[in-house]
């Protein structure tokens, strides 16, 4: 057993002075263990390098990738926390392999990414980027030419019936909204007890939804799930929002489709390429939407990421496994049990 543990911070949680950037992030909940300790890295990389790991037990990541070689020296390390819960950008299988528990904050981020999906489903429908645009630009005349439409009597689709999709059904329930379909191949239809949300195949929530929204991770599986073919399915007053990851939809589809006023419109946080430093194509568009993968981001997020991440430290210091573990068969491994037993906190 250990004296101390060492949790090591992304540089992408500071600005240029070493100060967080956001308001909290949950380490406080540190303070009250003062055998750990925390810092962070010197610098941002894309990629964390392997001799950024130094004495680190656990390393808490806000967006740099986690590769195989980035666990080359990872004889000390017990933990990946990802800040959120996509992990796309962290290879599972060398963390298994390295005796590295990766985990995400499961439940965390639900009602901040749920709020911002009604959100956009209520800017989306009700025209807001260009009602503001007639008044900026005098077109006050113009008005009657976007009239909007309600929440209430219209048919939501989530592709994905996770954490996230059910708070943003629950939030909808009060928009008297008509119906809920879902595609979630993981999901047993045979044993899916909610009343009010039909389990169905992708196509038929394409053809059938008012809004399809998609809240599921980005996997080999789900790659390119949305092209051309899948677009055309769509009815033309329909609206497409993507909050989870970009490649699951085929931008060039996506560009075409609305090019030719295939869909009503598009809500779209989640890009192929990011970062994002010159203007987007799908910009072009007055029924587009866009934000920097940042949509749900708020105080409160951050807050509730921060404190579920952080104790999930905190339990691995403790010889207690944390929540949202994407790779439980590693604390089965005996070479894993020897290094945490090595490493927890006397």
């Amino acid at each position: 057993m250990a004296e101390q543990f060492n949790v090591a911070l992304t540089a992408d949680f500071y600005d240029e002075n070493g100060n967080t950037q956001y308001k909290d992030i949950g380490i406080a909940l540190f303070e009250l263990h003062p055998k750990i300790q925390v810092t962070q890295f010197d610098e941002h990389r894309p990629e964390i390098g392997s001799d950024q790991i130094g004495s680190s037990q656990g390393i808490i990541v806000l967006t740099p990738a986690v590769t195989r070689s980035t666990l080359q020296q990872a004889e000390n390390l017990l933990a990946i926390g990802r800040f959120g819960v996509g992990y796309d950008s962290v290879d599972i299988e060398a963390c298994t392999d390295a005796d590295v528990v990766a985990f995400i904050t499961s439940g965390a981020v639900n009602h901040s990414v749920a709020e911002a999906t009604v959100g956009w489903m209520l800017a989306l429908s009700h025209h807001v980027l260009i009602k503001n645009r007639l008044v900026r630009t005098g077109g006050w005349d113009d008005r009657s030419n976007y009239m909007g439409t309600e929440l209430r009597d219209r048919c939501f689709g989530t592709i994905g019936l996770g954490g996230i999709a059910r708070k943003t059904i629950e939030i909808l329930r009060g928009f008297g909204m008509k119906s809920f379909l879902a595609y979630d191949p993981y999901i047993d239809a045979s044993t899916f007890q909610d009343s009010d949300i039909q389990l169905v195949d992708l196509k038929t929530l394409m053809e059938s939804a008012d809004f399809v929204s998609i809240h599921c991770p980005l996997t080999d599986d789900t790659k390119n799930l949305i092209t051309s073919t899948e677009l055309g399915w769509m009815k033309k007053n329909a609206y497409l929002l993507n909050t989870a990851r970009g490649g699951i939809i085929n931008e060039d589809d996506l560009y075409d489709c609305l090019k030719s006023q295939g869909i009503a419109g598009a809500a779209i946080d989640c890009l192929e390429n990011e970062p994002i430093t010159e203007p987007h194509r799908l910009g072009e568009f007055d029924n587009v939407l866009l934000a920097p993968h940042c949509i749900a981001w708020t105080d409160e997020i951050f807050r509730d990421i921060g404190a579920c991440v952080c104790q999930g430290m905190i339990d691995l210091s403790r010889g207690e496994l944390p929540q949202g573990i994407l790779n439980p068969e590693v604390a089965e491994k005996e070479s894993f049990q020897e290094k945490w037993k090595r490493l927890q906190l006397i």
